[in-house]
């Protein structure tokens, strides 16, 4: 009977010793698994920080310098439109740098991912670039023949568009926050409206019908703009499958580039490419002047896409949206520096209201967040 009880108690405590080492793999893997969730929201979060930055600044600077251009003498509708998109180059030395890495990778990531058919990227960059090339020269249009406070006021329509194309295309939930949100940043764009009359000089006010014109095709594109970017929420999802860098700049320079190609051939069959030399020896702050502003433009247009495709990728397009109309009214308020608009207490409502109803949205961000750490933490 001694021996047996002896045997018991080994036996005992070689269970007891079992559980409390399995109780201590299983504490070090929740841990673990804390850390990485705690790291991976940390990176989550200061990448959506650096689109929106990526954004705001692109944006507000893109478009002052659209409208400098329009201001000091350019004339071309498709330049306009070209300088848009034509910044694309600029990624290439990115694609060079990691052509080493890609090609040792290639094998892992064909075995654990499965990628689209050459086919379905090609249809997906032809028709997003095609949509993009009809956009930005529709919004050149608006850009060229309305003051800057109107064309950002229509421009704000987007948000509302992109709003009915996410519900149906991306199922884009509408919570009380982000309702809240897109009244908010509506109404703060609408506000401007009353900010047209003191916007640009007497001799830079479009006539009536230069006005109607640019005014529906600011419309026409805000409704285009909001479908490229459901559709390109979309096309993550269901086509691409990946949350990489790499499939960003992928987006950003194939579709750049389609798009590019057709505003090129509406330039030339439009014949506006040969007064581009005159209008450059005309243009009032000279010829170096001219080619910067050009340059500059596009080069910036793509730190806004950068900052635009990247919150798409990491939140979604209607929170891209929403940082986009967060940035409208930034642009009357750098006019006053830059070209010497009037300030008013109604620029400084419309920014407040921009700016609360961007922390609405951010809001719903972090309920979303908070829910999904519940989540992961709640047992099995």
């Amino acid at each position: 009977m001694g021996e047996g009880q002896e045997k018991c108690l080994q036996i005992t405590e070689s269970v007891q010793i079992a559980k409390e080492a399995n109780t201590t793999e299983s504490s070090e893997t929740v841990i673990n698994q804390t850390k990485i969730t705690h790291k991976a929201n940390y990176m989550k979060w200061l990448k959506i920080f650096l689109y929106t930055i990526f954004l705001l600044l692109g944006q507000s600077v893109a478009t002052l310098l659209g409208r400098l251009y329009f201001d000091k003498g350019g004339k071309s509708k498709w330049l306009g439109t070209l300088v848009q998109v034509a910044g694309f180059p600029i990624f290439l030395p990115y694609y060079i740098i990691t052509a080493t890495k890609q090609k040792t990778n290639t094998n892992n990531i064909s075995q654990t991912e499965q990628q689209p058919t050459l086919l379905k990227l090609v249809l997906v960059y032809v028709s997003l670039g095609l949509l993009l090339a009809a956009d930005c020269y529709l919004f050149s249009f608006g850009l060229m023949y309305l003051p800057v406070s109107t064309y950002s006021l229509i421009s704000s329509s987007q948000l509302a568009f992109n709003a009915i194309f996410s519900f149906f295309l991306n199922s884009q939930k509408f919570t009380p926050p982000i309702i809240n949100s897109l009244v908010l940043l509506t109404i703060s764009s609408t506000l401007l409206v009353f900010q047209t009359e003191s916007d640009g000089s007497a001799k830079n006010k479009a006539s009536k019908a230069k006005y109607i014109i640019g005014f529906f095709c600011t419309i026409a594109g805000s409704a285009g703009y909001g479908l490229v970017l459901s559709l390109t929420q979309l096309f993550f999802n269901k086509v691409i499958k990946s949350e990489s860098f790499r499939a960003i700049m992928d987006m950003i320079v194939y579709r750049s580039l389609v798009a590019c190609l057709a505003i090129l051939v509406g330039l030339f069959v439009s014949g506006e490419w040969r007064g581009l030399k005159r209008e450059m020896d005309e243009f009032e702050l000279g010829k170096v002047s001219y080619v910067m502003t050009v340059v500059w433009t596009a080069i910036i247009w793509k730190v806004y896409t950068v900052g635009c495709v990247g919150l798409i990728v990491e939140v979604s397009s209607l929170f891209s949206n929403a940082v986009c109309t967060l940035g409208l009214p930034i642009v009357p308020v750098a006019a006053v520096i830059f070209f010497h608009d009037k300030m008013s207490g109604m620029k400084g409502v419309a920014m407040a209201l921009a700016i609360w109803g961007f922390i609405s949205y951010g809001y719903q961000q972090y309920l979303d967040d908070f829910k999904s750490k519940k989540n992961s933490r709640s047992p099995l």
